[in-house]
C-alpha cells in the first residue's frame, strides 16, 4: 500500500485551545500523517479554528454530542488500514506511529495497541502503566508485548478492520471507561490487545474536565452498564446490588445507579455475553487488582 497508512482521529467538545495546541504538536511528530477531527458539537467555534489554522486536518462536525462513540465516524471516513486515537491534550510521541504499523505488519492477529502514556511536563507515567506493563495475562510468543484487556482511549493504535468488525465504541456507555468495553469485544472477536512499551503518548490534561464527581458518576454507571451488557447474568446481579449498596450512603453512587437504569434498556438489547475464554481472563484481572 503506499501512502500514509495510519490516520490520527481525535473527538473533542469545547476545547478549541487544547486541541490548537495538540495539532501542532502531531503535525510535528507525525509528519504527513492524516488527521481527523471529530467535533462534537462545541459551542466555543473549535471546527472553525481547526479548519482556518490547520487547513490539511480533516474537520467532521456534529449537530450533537456523541462522546467517545464520535470516534466511530473518524475511523469510518478514514480509508488507512490503522487508526490512532488522541484525545484533544494527548500526541504521539515521533516514531510512535511507525513503530505501530511495524508491529501491525508483522502480527497479523494484533488488533489493538496501546502505548506507555507520559503525563505533564514532568513525563511521568500515567498510573494504569505498571498495570499494563506487568499485566498478570503475560506474553504469548507471537506478540509484541504482554496481552492487556484495558487500554487508554488517548493512546492506543487499532486496526481499522478490526474496529469496525466490533462496532467502536459503544454509544450506550458515552463517556468514561468506555476503553473496557472496546478491549473485551475485540478479544472475544479474536483478536489480540498488547501493551508495547516503545510505543509512546504525551498527555497534558486539561484544566477543563468537569466536576469530578460527575467524572466518577459515569465511571460507575458505566461499570455497571458493561456488566449488564457483557458479564453472565450472576455477575451483573451482584454488581447491582453492590452499586446499590453504595447507593444508600453515596450520593454519586446514587446517581450513577439511577443513570444506568435509565440506559438499562439500550445496555440490554447490546447484550452478548463473553465467550468463556474471555470471561476467564477478566475474571484472572479482576483477582490480581484486587
Amino acid at each position: 500500500m503506499t501512502g500514509p497508512r495510519t490516520a490520527v482521529v481525535i473527538a473533542t467538545r469545547n476545547r478549541a485551545d487544547e486541541l490548537l495546541r495538540t495539532l501542532q504538536r502531531l503535525e510535528t511528530s507525525a509528519d504527513g500523517t492524516p488527521i481527523i477531527v471529530v467535533d462534537n458539537a462545541s459551542t466555543d467555534g473549535t471546527p472553525e479554528r481547526v479548519r482556518r489554522g490547520h487547513p490539511a486536518v480533516t474537520v467532521v462536525g456534529l449537530g450533537r454530542n456523541l462522546g467517545a462513540a464520535a470516534r466511530n465516524l473518524g475511523a469510518r471516513r478514514a480509508r488507512t488500514p490503522y487508526i490512532a486515537f488522541n484525545d484533544d491534550d494527548s500526541w504521539w510521541a515521533e516514531g510512535s506511529l511507525a513503530a505501530a504499523e511495524t508491529a501491525f505488519d508483522r502480527h497479523p492477529r494484533l488488533g489493538l495497541l496501546t502505548a506507555r502514556t507520559l503525563v505533564g511536563p514532568q513525563q511521568r507515567p500515567d498510573p494504569v502503566t505498571p498495570f499494563l506493563a506487568h499485566s498478570p495475562l503475560g506474553q504469548e510468543p507471537d506478540l509484541p508485548g504482554p496481552s492487556v484487556l484495558g487500554f487508554l482511549a488517548c493512546s492506543a493504535v487499532v486496526r481499522r478492520e478490526a474496529f469496525l468488525q466490533v462496532g467502536g465504541f459503544s454509544p450506550v456507555l458515552f463517556f468514561v471507561g468506555e476503553e473496557r468495553l472496546l478491549a473485551w469485544d475485540l478479544a472475544a472477536a479474536g483478536w489480540a490487545l498488547c501493551y508495547v512499551e516503545d510505543l509512546v503518548v504525551h498527555h497534558h490534561p486539561s484544566p477543563h474536565r468537569g466536576p469530578a464527581n460527575r467524572r466518577r458518576r459515569a465511571e460507575l454507571r458505566n461499570l455497571l452498564l458493561t456488566a449488564w451488557m457483557r458479564r453472565d447474568a450472576r455477575t451483573g446481579l451482584a454488581a447491582t446490588a453492590a452499586l446499590a449498596r453504595d447507593a444508600l450512603r453515596d450520593p454519586t453512587a446514587r446517581g450513577a445507579l439511577a443513570e444506568a437504569l435509565v440506559r438499562s434498556p439500550a445496555a440490554l438489547c447490546a447484550r452478548r455475553a463473553l465467550p468463556r475464554a474471555v470471561e476467564q481472563q477478566v475474571r484472572l484481572l479482576e483477582e490480581a487488582h484486587r
